[in-house]
């Protein structure tokens, strides 16, 4: 039975990859408006309701690993070790976000379609900043939690926006300018940098 389930959960994985691979070619081929969820599914040789099982909207395709980064990061807060300096699990959890990133949605072009629907799609770029805008306040709540003594529901969520904020306008900006993904990787790791000293006012 596990070994049926763990087969199970690989196809479910691959499906969804698919969908999101080739979602990520069509949109760059045809243009984001002009595809549609029969046409992704076509595409990937799924059915609509497929589709739909895995993603609620078209708009969801493209923050489809988002929500496995926001687990990563908060995965890195929970298994802190006691005792651990705030800066170093932020620090920690962005390279894990940072990572996740260069692995998957750089390769696969989906960051690049991204930061492109931004400037061109209001639609997608309002799904994008309400996707954003969520999992920092989550994670700003995980970092609170774990270190009341320092931050509470202000300095929180400033903290983490500054930093979170910075890594992802980095990327943008890489990205609309045309650089590659090691350039946008590296600009995204000098950005983590820059937005880390927000924690200097807090540590004086």
């Amino acid at each position: 039975m596990p070994e049926e389930t763990g087969r199970r959960e690989r196809k479910k994985q691959q499906t969804r990859r698919t969908l999101i691979e080739t979602a990520a070619r069509l949109f760059a081929e045809r243009g984001y408006e002009a595809t549609g969820v029969a046409d992704i599914a076509e595409a990937a040789d799924v059915s609509k309701r497929t589709f739909f099982l895995h993603f609620p909207t078209k708009e969801d395709v493209l923050i489809s690993d988002g929500r496995a980064r926001l687990d990563l990061a908060l995965r890195v807060i929970e298994e802190r070790e006691p005792g651990a300096p705030l800066r170093e699990v932020l620090a920690r959890s962005l390279t894990a976000m940072i990572d996740d990133t260069a692995a998957r949605d750089l390769p696969s072009g989906m960051a690049a379609l991204r930061a492109r629907l931004i400037a061109d799609s209001p639609t997608v770029q309002a799904r994008i900043l309400h996707a954003a805008f969520n999992a920092q306040a989550r994670i700003a709540e995980a970092l609170r939690e774990a270190y009341p003594e320092v931050l509470d529901r202000t300095t929180a969520p400033s903290i983490v926006g500054a930093v979170v904020g910075a890594v992802s306008a980095a990327a943008i900006a890489s990205l609309q300018d045309g650089d590659s993904a090691a350039e946008t990787t590296a600009a995204m790791r000098r950005a983590a940098v820059v937005g880390l000293s927000a924690l200097d006012a807090l540590e004086e």
